[in-house]
């Protein structure tokens, strides 16, 4: 497909920049129950992510191009149909190549809307 279908990028559901790790990626997010959260990314450009901690679980598939998982000196590249989860707690960064799609499940609140902005 190369893209995901228009309803999964709503402006509804757009991540506020000040919600995300990476300069030129756009995410959609969706919340679930007890305060889960999926969020859908689109990488345009190659794009390091800052090393950040979350204090619930994550679970990312790739849906397209690559995404290298950076944990400590460890250097993880998670490619198209792979899949990893990173316990809570875990310090993690990495970079997403140009193109890339990225679909992560939260065990909690991740990402805030842009505002103005509501849940449907």
């Amino acid at each position: 497909m190369g893209h995901f279908p228009e309803f999964m990028m709503q402006s509804a559901n757009r991540i506020a920049t000040s919600s995300q790790f990476s300069l030129g990626v756009e995410g959609y997010v969706f919340d679930g129950a007890e305060g889960s959260q999926m969020a859908f990314w689109i990488c345009e450009q190659t794009a390091p992510a800052t090393p950040h901690v979350h204090d619930f679980d994550e679970y990312m598939v790739v849906v397209e191009g690559c995404y290298t998982l950076i944990t400590g000196d460890a250097k993880i590249p998670v490619r198209a149909g792979e899949e990893y989860l990173i316990p809570r707690g875990v310090l993690r960064g990495g970079q997403a190549e140009a193109g890339t799609r990225v679909i992560n499940a939260f065990g909690g609140h991740r990402a805030d809307r842009v505002a103005g902005s509501s849940n449907r």
